[in-house]
């Protein structure tokens, strides 16, 4: 199903995006959230963006212009001709499309997969900001890679998701169940989970904002080396390798060699956090390890920075970064007028996204 012709279904997304981002940041201004209307604002703009994203995400035409969708089309059509499923890694993806052949069209299949992709968010924002669940769910799906990944990079973006829902749990065990099933749909989400169990074991926010600080002068210094390193031990798998070593992608991720840009962009989340924790004394349990969890994936992902493809392995920090930014706001009163600084920061993370992927 075509909403609008192909050429232009992205830049329609982030149009329409930056009309729902415009009407809240006006909101912010001239209604204070704690008020009933506030509130009803709040629930509103969250309901109108999760049903705009199931509309425009999920009803997308199938074609190679998403990336990957081409591919995982032609997955989809070759199980609905009867053809097994001989996928180990990430195997329970394969498994899931190969079921869902049987009985729906390969359109259904993807507007199932944005929706796995969005709910779990609604769902995990719902549950940690109550009657502000709204604006969390804007910024979330404000940062730079969010569209990338519910509409090309498609199993990472649930994998993502379903691993935003587990650390949204509260019992250790529905945390590992779904931490178990978002690596069983993409291998790379292994790295956010080995650094959610590094955080069970020592949680020290201190520790890890100093790794993140040295990871940087040991990028520049060490060069290849960690990519070469991480080859070696326990990244052996054709895609890691792929991502590492293979200068061919280096267009998606504009240019290689260090990117001091997008550096920046990740201080952002390793500053705001730094400012909540250590200067506001924010004690929420659950932030602590969401902003420890993005500095330990952020800081891997500088030891990589220069490799073909290393956006890839940003994602993994980066689909946190609205929740660092975002969340302590949404549960404590820390600045004068607060309401209006939640409207300028959705509206501030937005307008980055907006020329990177429209004017430039």
């Amino acid at each position: 199903m075509e909403l609008f012709p192909i050429h232009i279904y992205t830049p329609i997304y982030y149009q329409l995006l930056f009309a729902i981002v415009f009407i809240t940041a006006i909101n912010t201004f001239s209604t204070n959230i704690t008020t009933p209307n506030g509130i009803k604002f709040a629930k509103m703009v969250g309901g109108v963006a999760v049903i705009y994203l199931l509309l425009i995400m999920g009803l997308r035409p199938i074609s190679y212009y998403f990336g990957d969708m081409g591919t995982y089309n032609n997955y989809f059509e070759r199980y609905q001709s009867g053809e097994e499923v001989l996928k180990v890694k990430d195997g329970f993806f394969y498994a899931f499309m190969k079921f869902c052949s049987y009985f729906m069209n390969a359109q259904f299949f993807f507007f199932l997969c944005a929706s796995l992709y969005i709910l779990p968010i609604y769902l995990a924002c719902k549950k940690w900001f109550s009657n502000y669940w709204g604006y969390g769910f804007l910024m979330i799906i404000s940062v730079l890679t969010f569209w990338a990944y519910g509409t090309n990079g498609i199993r990472n973006g649930l994998a993502t998701s379903v691993f935003i829902y587990a650390l949204s749990r509260d019992k250790l065990l529905f945390k590992a169940l779904w931490m178990f099933l978002a690596v069983n749909i993409h291998t790379s989400i292994a790295i956010p989970i080995l650094a959610y169990l590094i955080i069970y074991f020592k949680n020290n926010p201190s520790l890890y904002l100093k790794i993140w600080f040295l990871a940087i002068p040991l990028s520049l210094v060490g060069g290849g080396f960690w990519e070469s390193l991480f080859l070696g031990f326990g990244f052996e798998e054709d895609r890691m390798q792929l991502y590492l070593a293979n200068d061919e992608f280096a267009e998606q991720f504009s240019q290689t060699g260090f990117r001091w840009d997008f550096l920046l962009y990740s201080s952002t989340g390793v500053f705001a956090g730094y400012y909540y924790i250590f200067k506001k004394k924010f004690k929420d349990k659950n932030y602590r390890v969401i902003y420890q969890v993005f500095v330990i994936t952020n800081s891997f992902w500088i030891l990589v920075i220069r490799a073909g493809f290393s956006n890839r392995f940003a994602y993994l920090s980066w689909f946190l970064l609205g929740l660092v930014i975002i969340y302590p706001l949404l549960k404590k009163k820390f600045l004068i007028n607060q309401h209006n600084k939640i409207g300028l920061i959705i509206s501030a993370s937005f307008l980055f996204t907006y020329l990177l992927e429209v004017i430039l």
